[in-house]
């Protein structure tokens, strides 16, 4: 998946410019809860394997209120930059799932290249699979489907939308950014001196 690939250029840019893991500690972030919800909803409606959902009905609407969780996450976060590109390529993503009833389209050649042609065939043959639908000229918003790929030549490779791209990189952003500590009294002004032998050496104005 292109997630847990940002996953690793983010970490290892973030070691390249000598950065730690442990200072991800340092994030205030708000509103975790909201992430956990947001999984735990996609678990429950999109099958885990070969085994089927456990809930049933509602998926679409259950499907929407997942990403809703996580646009809320990311609104409560929003003084992180990066976290506000991860937002906007979920967005993207949002767009495309409403717009055809719950789930995202995806190409069956974008599948093919990178190795899922099972999946792929499934798909035209009219059966869902997971949270994609076949995409096709009654889906709408195809540029904002699952059109991209990595090759079946690379490892956890997979079809993705330009969404997802957009997420990677606030992702990899987030990681190779937070990961230094930001020198002291960076992009804040010094503090005023007040010391009074200090003021008595610069004389009077």
């Amino acid at each position: 998946m292109v997630l847990l690939w940002a996953v690793v250029i983010g970490v290892l840019v973030g070691f390249l410019r000598r950065g730690s893991l442990a200072h991800l500690a340092q994030l205030r972030l708000r509103g975790l809860w909201l992430i956990v919800m947001a999984l735990v909803i996609q678990v429950l409606i999109f099958p885990l394997g070969s085994a089927g959902p456990l809930v049933t009905v509602g998926t679409t609407w259950l499907h929407l209120t997942s990403y809703l969780f996580l646009l809320v996450f990311t609104g409560l976060n929003r003084r992180y930059p990066e976290i506000l590109v991860m937002g906007a390529g979920l967005l993207l993503n949002l767009i495309a799932i409403a717009a055809n009833g719950g789930y995202m389209p995806a190409s069956a050649e974008a599948l093919r290249q990178a190795g899922l042609a099972g999946v792929a065939a499934a798909l035209e043959q009219g059966t869902r699979q997971g949270n994609i639908v076949l995409m096709g000229p009654k889906t709408r918003l195809n540029f904002l489907g699952d059109f991209l790929y990595l090759p079946a030549a690379v490892p956890l490779s997979s079809a993705f939308s330009i969404g997802d791209v957009v997420l990677a990189v606030g992702f990899v952003l987030l990681l190779a950014r937070r990961m230094v500590r930001p020198r002291a009294g960076h992009g804040s002004p010094p503090p005023p001196n007040t010391n009074p032998d200090h003021r008595q050496a610069q004389g009077p104005p």
